[in-house]
């Protein structure tokens, strides 16, 4: 630290620690607990009914009981948690993604209770908790956003005005949500009343706010999202760009960086839009800005999450920086090195989430117990998971088990390594996504890297249609070839050999040379 930072005078709730709680469950609470015993810092699981026999609960270096599986009696309950910091001693808390890391009551609580938030001020996340208020900001600081409005809308009327306006298709938007929660796209001016009606009671329903605002609906972006970090002293730093396009239902799925659309001048332009979106909000910490990024190479921003994001292992094997460490020294004082910036990513890295849904059966969740676990190992591959032999899977929280990260020296190689990794994967007791994120590897188009938003929804029939098991598979193409051969051989002089035994069908021999009964 040099003595200009030394004399800097911090934030109150910027101090240092020695023991954290981490108010989240499953891997992202495994991943933090590793970042603190690396950093010599003491560690605090928090759990419900459900997980107390989960992993992070163990690898802590102390655990607490805080209430029922349900997420609205345990993980959501902020006092509670608050409590908990306070019994046990921890100055700390790291909220994680999901849950309580969003909410601006939460931070303003913690640091309230003179604990310190890992994460945001409450001022910065309620200026971007808010998507019409975020729209606002960005205009003032000089970023670009997709033409709408910035007031959430009177009634369906006025939104058909608007939409006159900026041409159809628009898109509508719960202005406090996120998720895919509240949005609709709408083509026609007659589907808009029964379209803001939808998208007002899933609002409503998922964020208890109703607000809906229309943009234009740009048709084929990618979804492209900046990595930013701020500290203490008044410094921020772009850590380069995401891929986040491969999506369903305006949920991600497979993340990668960098993105195979974005020119190191783009990058440098967007890391820099980032930094003074993130600058106008006051921001501190790890935080993304997210951005659509048009077949032109124009690009808009969307909205900033101030959190820890699910794919930030991606950025860290390009950039060598560990993300969660430095939310940590940041929460402490530190300043940002000179060395952040600027940034080349080094290579290729991506990311997909294993979850417990049946792709061949419309993503329906599955449940049961984690009878046998293989994770993938060698060059280049991380596994960030939270579940074990003997886990049991139910219905109370998100269904993401774990995360398959790899690196490569390039895209190409990348890809194939993660198909190797995946053909490692095993899960069995549960159905899995394994075999969805399979094919996507094994897809012409994504290899290519010609992917937008709405190409997995284009592509999702042919990449969830079952494949029949792989014995069956093999005996079908050595009897069809054994076929060929017998039709070959019945126009030779004397018949053949295959002619002579044309009375045991071609079928029936390749399976008894596979050993097939």
């Amino acid at each position: 630290m040099s003595a200009a930072s030394k004399k800097a005078v911090l934030p109150a709730d910027v101090r240092p620690f020695t023991k954290v709680l981490v108010a989240n469950r499953g891997e992202i609470a495994l991943r933090v607990i590793r970042a603190c015993r690396e950093m010599g810092l003491r560690s605090v699981a928090v759990y419900s009914d459900a997980d107390a026999r989960a992993p992070h609960v163990r690898e802590a270096d102390e655990a607490v009981h805080i209430g029922a599986a349900p997420a609205t009696e345990s993980y959501l309950l902020g006092d509670r948690i608050i409590d908990a910091a306070k019994r046990v001693g921890a100055e700390a808390i790291h909220p994680g993604y999901g849950f309580l890391s969003e909410r601006e009551w939460f931070s303003r609580a913690v640091r309230d209770a003179g604990l310190v938030f890992i994460g945001p001020p409450p001022e910065a996340i309620a200026a971007m908790g808010s998507k019409t208020a975020a729209r606002q900001l960005a205009g003032k600081a000089r970023v670009p956003i997709v033409p709408g409005t910035t007031e959430g809308l009177a009634d369906a009327a006025e939104a058909r005005t608007i939409a006159e306006r900026f041409g159809y298709p628009v898109l509508l938007k719960a202005a406090a949500g996120g998720g895919g929660k509240g949005m609709r796209v709408v083509h026609k001016p007659e589907d808009m009343e029964s379209a803001l009606d939808t998208a007002r009671r899933e609002a409503k329903n998922a964020f208890g706010d109703d607000s809906v605002y229309v943009e234009k609906y740009i048709v084929g972006p990618r979804h492209v999202e900046i990595q930013v970090l701020a500290d203490a002293h008044g410094r921020c730093v772009s850590l380069g760009e995401r891929e986040c396009s491969v999506q369903r239902r305006h949920q991600k799925m497979i993340e990668e960086a960098p993105s195979p659309a974005v020119s190191p001048e783009l990058r440098r332009e967007m890391g820099d839009t980032a930094v003074r979106m993130a600058a106008a909000a006051g921001y501190r910490n790890a935080g993304t800005c997210e951005f659509l990024l048009d077949r032109d190479g124009k690009f808009y921003f969307l909205e900033m999450n101030t959190r820890l994001q699910v794919e930030h292992p991606v950025t860290e094997l390009v950039t060598g920086i560990d993300l969660v460490q430095w939310q940590l020294r940041v929460a402490m004082g530190e300043p940002i090195p000179e060395s952040f910036e600027p940034l080349t990513p080094r290579g290729w890295a991506i990311e997909c989430r294993i979850t417990s849904e049946d792709p061949n059966n419309g993503f329906l969740p599955s449940t049961g117990r984690v009878s046998f676990l293989r994770v993938p190992a060698g060059p280049g591959v991380r596994w960030d998971g939270g579940i074990e032999i003997g886990s049991e899977v139910g219905l109370f929280y998100d269904p993401m088990l774990a995360k398959l990260i790899v690196w490569g020296p390039d895209r190409n190689s990348a890809v194939d390594r993660m198909h190797r990794a995946l053909l490692e994967l095993t899960v069995d007791g549960i159905e899995t996504s394994r075999d969805f994120h399979l094919r996507v590897m094994e897809d012409d188009e994504f290899r290519r890297g010609a992917i937008e938003i709405q190409w997995l929804e284009r592509r999702l029939a042919s990449l969830t249609t079952p494949r029949p098991p792989a014995d069956v598979a093999r005996v079908a193409a050595i009897a069809g070839a054994l076929l060929a051969e017998r039709d070959r051989s019945a126009r030779r002089p004397n018949g053949g050999v295959a002619a002579r035994n044309a009375e045991e069908p071609a079928w029936l021999r390749a399976a008894r040379s596979e050993g097939i009964r």
